[in-house]
């Protein structure tokens, strides 16, 4: 167990009232159990001892009105205190936010920014949200981006959006648009990678994807946007929602993103460390969607940061 901590009372039970529909059952359970660490939730979820209405279930599950979750005694920190990020993180997502309306916030998330805490971080754009605004009680992210990726990242103010958004996934009705900038110069102008990915997490912690039968569905389309001596711009439209997949996928291609240090080519994102490139050329350029109540789809865009329109403009003025 964990040090220095003191134990909750005996088992409890709780039924779901219809706020939390379509909650996950880990983001439910870290919101009751303040303190306790991400790691020890995943933990009583994998050895069964969370149930819902008494069977086991996956940390993927969302609950349902009426369900009835069985919490058990767990140890909290008594010292638990949620860590503050720090002052200039809290600005870069008062300056990223693109859009606040009744239902959600959208951001252009900064490079560099992971979406959630965990895995040896204190706190993610979630978190920071929170402290932003903390009389929003009900903020959830709606879907996730690499920590390396920047550009639109939907956050639902209320569990009614966080289940219309969630059902659009599932439905594949959200379009989703990236950009990425690629070693080499391919010559195909369009191509469908429809190709399996397999996740496996390393004894560090960290996770790797590789194509492999045995994984899971997933394609993304490829179409070129420009063309440079060393390089290609295109957008790539994921149909599936795999991690790491645009990443992957593209060196599956044999044109991995520029400045990807797990999947790309070390000479290649040399090369272009001395354009000044310093991070994965991967941007989420555009989201439309369209809420069940409106007749217009919503379409959200982030524009690339400057330190990207740079590099693209000196390729530019080379080629």
């Amino acid at each position: 167990m964990l040090d220095n901590q003191k134990k909750t009372a005996a088992v409890t039970f709780v039924e779901v009232d219809g706020g939390h529909e379509g909650q996950r059952i880990d983001n439910f359970l870290l919101g009751r159990l303040k303190g306790v660490p991400r790691s020890y939730i995943y933990r009583i979820l994998r050895r069964g001892e969370v149930r819902v209405n008494k069977g086991r279930i996956r940390a993927s599950y969302r609950l349902q009105e009426g369900d009835l979750v069985r919490i058990p005694p767990v140890r909290i920190a008594e010292q638990a205190q949620p860590v503050k990020p720090h002052e200039r993180v809290l600005q870069q997502l008062r300056e990223a936010v693109i859009i606040e309306d009744k239902r959600l916030f959208a951001l252009n998330k900064p490079a560099g920014i992971a979406v959630h805490g965990g895995s040896g971080l204190n706190y993610g754009v979630i978190e920071a949200m929170r402290v932003l605004w903390p009389e929003e009680h009900q903020l959830e992210l709606v879907h996730r981006l690499d920590r390396a990726t920047s550009g639109c990242l939907l956050i639902a103010r209320k569990r009614s959006a966080l289940r219309a958004l969630h059902e659009l996934l599932r439905n594949n009705k959200m379009d989703k648009r990236y950009i990425a900038l690629l070693a080499g110069c391919w010559e195909k102008q369009r191509a469908d990678v429809d190709a399996p990915l397999l996740k496996n997490t390393l004894q560090g912690g960290e996770r790797v994807v590789r194509v492999d039968s045995e994984g899971k569905p997933a394609l993304t389309r490829f179409r070129v946007l420009e063309r440079f001596p060393n390089a290609t711009l295109v957008e790539a439209k994921p149909v599936t929602g795999r991690t790491h997949q645009i990443r992957v996928h593209a060196a599956h291609l044999g044109h991995p993103i520029l400045g990807d240090e797990k999947y790309g080519e070390s000479k290649a994102n040399k090369l272009f460390r001395g354009f000044g490139l310093k991070r994965l050329f991967l941007h989420a350029e555009s989201l439309r969607f369209r809420w069940p109540d409106e007749k217009q789809d919503q379409c959200i865009k982030a524009p690339l940061e400057s330190s990207l329109e740079r590099l693209l403009k000196q390729l530019r003025s080379e080629n």
